[in-house]
């Protein structure tokens, strides 16, 4: 029986390259054997990185999901090997097991499409970004502070070093923070992008990086949860959280710095629940440098996104908005 696919139809020069079906198949066959061919595949597109499919297969019709990334030639210096990050990051994500889709497979030999590879299971429930705004707004509090206390539980694990959590490890802060600045003006510079405005914050951090190294335990950060990231209870009256996926950007370091919580912080609007659930921030001089810091990174990040993916005024953005925290660190 020949398989159903569907996949995303995408330009040629597009970032994300989308499988073959005879690919799918011969992952299936690696992962599974040959009793267990794939009835249908559907490729899902609400990701900007990996390309991810929801795989039924003939064993008792069950459904499984099968994320690829990127050909190695095509990833950023700073986003090298995201899925390795992920896969070496769950026995530190035990914490939030049960909300986390678990792995059946996984390779990193690239001998049968070229690419890294992973099957998980299928996580209950809808995605949040499609079924939160169901709920009146006065419900959405409920929301950010289950994310807030979910976050909370990531940031008390203490880790072995700073940085990746699949490394390279940095045995300080400053040293981690300064080795991700430099990679993702290199990024630029591989693009063409100009970086002149990443690598003065870089000289600024290597003067001051004492303040930086007030930082002495490495805690596990989640890199980029927050809502596209979650998903949500199909039936429930409230907005409630049944699982959390895509936990490759997984650092050691300062749990200020996560992603997380500059989402979190974002605006003031129904998200300053995650604050009653997560805890108190610190305000001093020395961790609000550091947030200044910690943008800049995040605005690189940003930066090359928006590249990969054409945005070229989000680009420009980036610039302005690198030049406001500039201003304030000098």
């Amino acid at each position: 029986m020949r398989m159903d696919f569907q996949p995303v139809e995408r330009a040629s020069a597009a970032f994300q390259q989308s499988l073959t079906a005879e690919e799918i198949e011969r992952v299936c066959l690696r992962a599974f054997g040959g009793d267990a061919a794939p009835l249908s595949a559907v490729e899902l597109g609400a990701g900007m990185y990996n390309n991810v499919y929801r795989v039924t297969l003939a064993e008792r019709a069950r459904a499984v999901i099968l994320r690829v990334a990127p050909q190695d030639s095509r990833q950023f210096r700073s986003e090298r090997h995201l899925m390795r990050n992920e896969f070496a990051s769950l026995p530190y994500l035990a914490v939030i097991a049960p909300l986390m889709p678990r792995v059946i497979a996984a390779d990193w030999s690239q001998e049968v499409i070229g690419r890294d590879w992973m099957v998980q299971s299928l996580l209950d429930g809808v995605p949040a970004p499609e079924r939160l705004g169901d709920y009146p707004r006065s419900a959405w509090p409920m929301f950010f502070e289950q994310l807030g206390s979910i976050t909370r539980s990531v940031h008390g694990v203490r880790g072995p070093h700073f940085g990746p959590v699949n490394g390279p490890g940095y045995g300080t802060w400053s040293d981690a923070v300064l080795a991700s600045l430099e990679e993702i003006a290199t990024d630029l510079d591989r693009v063409g992008l100009d970086s002149t405005d990443m690598r003065k914050v870089a000289a600024v951090t290597a003067q001051d990086r004492a303040v930086l190294d007030e930082i002495t335990e490495p805690r596990l950060t989640t890199g980029d949860l927050w809502t596209v990231n979650v998903m949500l209870d199909a039936e429930a009256a409230q907005p409630t959280i049944t699982g959390v996926l895509d936990m490759d950007r997984t650092w050691f370091g300062d749990p200020a710095a996560d992603w997380t919580i500059r989402m979190a912080l974002a605006k003031q609007d129904e998200r300053v629940a995650f604050w009653e659930a997560y805890g108190e921030r610190d305000l001093s001089p020395a961790a609000v440098w550091r947030s200044l810091i910690y943008e800049v990174r995040h605005l690189g990040a940003v930066r090359l996104e928006r590249h990969r993916l054409g945005n070229a005024a989000g680009v420009k953005n980036t610039y302005d908005a690198m030049a406001a925290v500039l201003a304030d660190l000098t």
